[in-house]
């Protein structure tokens, strides 16, 4: 009976340790739901941000064509204006010309006087001739003043026309103005809201960090807590086999030992040293990103952060290498932002400075999403 007691015993401090090692897969946590959801919303408002940004460029397009079309036609106008100036100027000649026929005529016999000079010409011949130029004479000025007239007329109605369109251009114009303004307002508006949610992925996937951690210490202290009670029964097990109190207080002691190196403490913060690596970030703003620099004119991102934690200029770490360091839930300035690929020295107020890529240059932006905190 008693083999049979130890023999049950020793099947459930099996069973109970079989348990413990069982994976369990978690469930995303809130945050980690409401940062997908905001990483959506931001992806959305991109998307139309670029929408507007290319209806904004297109109608800055529309805008210049108008204004080649509206000093054209300004162009078109001046020319008319200097053809019409031209045809009053040739209208002031004529006139002038027909004052003086019209003195010639009254001077050398009007009416009857020009009739009888035609007759009296001396033979039919001269009579025909002198005839058919006093006619040619008066249909000659009849064309003139209608040529004139013709002329005029289609000058005033091209004048009419041109300004009409400058019209019409410039309301054009202004409406192009005005649709610019309200789709650069939008722009700025969208700007505006991917910004506020680039803030709201940094809290939430602050927020997803501190709860995965926290299941982790309550998944971590659960499985101290099941090792221990297996190995408190596998010790009454072997108690109650040999009637040794010794294996009691050995797995007493695994357990005491256990527990104290399962605690752990975040790593302390040194206001002066954090306040040293924020200064050295900051003295090299406007600096160029190279890929793989490492200073002092030139940095890529750890390169930067590298610099500004050991003060030297070298290749002291990787974006992969500070992913190891020990993370922090109460980021304060000095400490390190960092994700897969890329990095940069947290500030404070959700900022910080970092290198961000080619052709960029060193300099203060938010803190990323996806970025997690850790200390040098």
């Amino acid at each position: 009976m008693r083999f049979k007691k130890i023999h049950s015993a020793f099947i459930a401090a099996v069973l109970t340790c079989s348990l413990t090692v069982t994976p369990v897969f978690a469930e995303p946590t809130q945050s980690e739901l409401e940062q997908s959801q905001l990483e959506d919303q931001k992806a959305n408002a991109q998307s139309e941000l670029a929408t507007l940004q290319s209806d904004l460029d297109a109608l800055a397009s529309k805008i210049s064509e108008l204004e080649a079309q509206l000093i054209q036609t300004g162009e078109e106008i001046a020319q008319a204006e200097k053809d019409l100036a031209a045809a009053e100027e040739k209208k002031e000649e004529q006139y002038d010309a027909m004052k003086l026929r019209i003195k010639y005529m009254y001077e050398s016999g009007s009416g009857t006087a020009t009739m009888e000079k035609v007759m009296t010409s001396g033979d039919i011949s001269d009579m025909l001739s002198q005839a058919e130029y006093s006619q040619q004479v008066h249909e000659y000025d009849r064309e003139q003043l209608q040529e004139y007239a013709n002329t005029v007329a289609e000058i005033e109605a091209l004048q009419t026309k041109l300004e009409e369109e400058m019209a019409t251009l410039k309301a054009n114009e202004a409406e192009y103005q005005e649709q610019q303004a309200v789709l650069t307002d939008t722009i700025a508006d969208k700007q505006d809201e991917i910004s506020n949610l680039d803030e709201m992925i940094q809290e939430a996937a602050r927020k997803a960090e501190e709860e995965r951690r926290a299941a982790e210490e309550a998944a971590r202290r659960q499985q101290e807590e099941a090792e221990r009670a297996a190995a408190a029964a596998a010790a009454a097990a072997a108690q109650a086999s040999s009637g040794n109190t010794a294996a009691s207080s050995n797995a007493s002691s695994s357990s005491s030992g256990s527990s104290s190196s399962s605690s752990s403490s975040s790593p302390s913060y040194n206001a002066s040293t954090g306040n040293a690596i924020v200064d050295r970030a900051y003295s090299k703003l406007g600096c160029a990103y190279v890929w793989g620099a490492t200073g002092p004119d030139t940095f890529d991102c750890s390169g930067l952060v590298g610099y500004a934690v050991s003060g030297g200029y070298g290749r002291v770490c990787t974006s992969s290498s500070l992913a190891g360091l020990p993370s922090v839930s109460d980021p304060q300035p000095g400490d390190i932002c960092v994700k897969s690929g890329h990095c940069g020295i947290y500030i404070g107020n959700g900022m910080m400075i970092h290198a961000p890529q080619s052709g960029d240059v060193v300099k203060v932006a938010p803190v990323q999403s996806g970025m997690w905190y850790v200390r040098w």
